[in-house]
């Protein structure tokens, strides 16, 4: 009979190459308006897997569509602004 082992020093070895950059976590932090608002859409779907979907619950999907795509929108205005802000400089 063998031994079962545990390879715990493979699994929480830590890498600094692993983590992410701060230029990583800036992007991050400029798409959480987005992100935010996609999990909200999210949770407002899920609510309605299990019953029929109520006026109160399609006003809530509606409106959660509505906060995405206006995240997106600024999100992509923001990145336009950045990209644009260097020419004729």
């Amino acid at each position: 009979m063998s031994d079962i082992v545990t390879v715990q020093e493979a699994v929480t070895a830590f890498e600094p190459w692993l983590e992410p950059t701060d230029a990583e976590l800036d992007a991050i932090e400029l798409e959480m308006p987005v992100i935010t608002a996609e999990v909200e859409l999210l949770d407002a779907q899920i609510m309605t897997l299990d019953r029929p979907v109520s006026e109160l619950d399609a006003r809530r999907i509606r409106r959660a569509r509505r906060r995405v795509l206006a995240a997106r929108r600024e999100l992509v205005n923001r990145a336009a602004d950045v990209s644009t802000s260097g020419v004729g400089a």
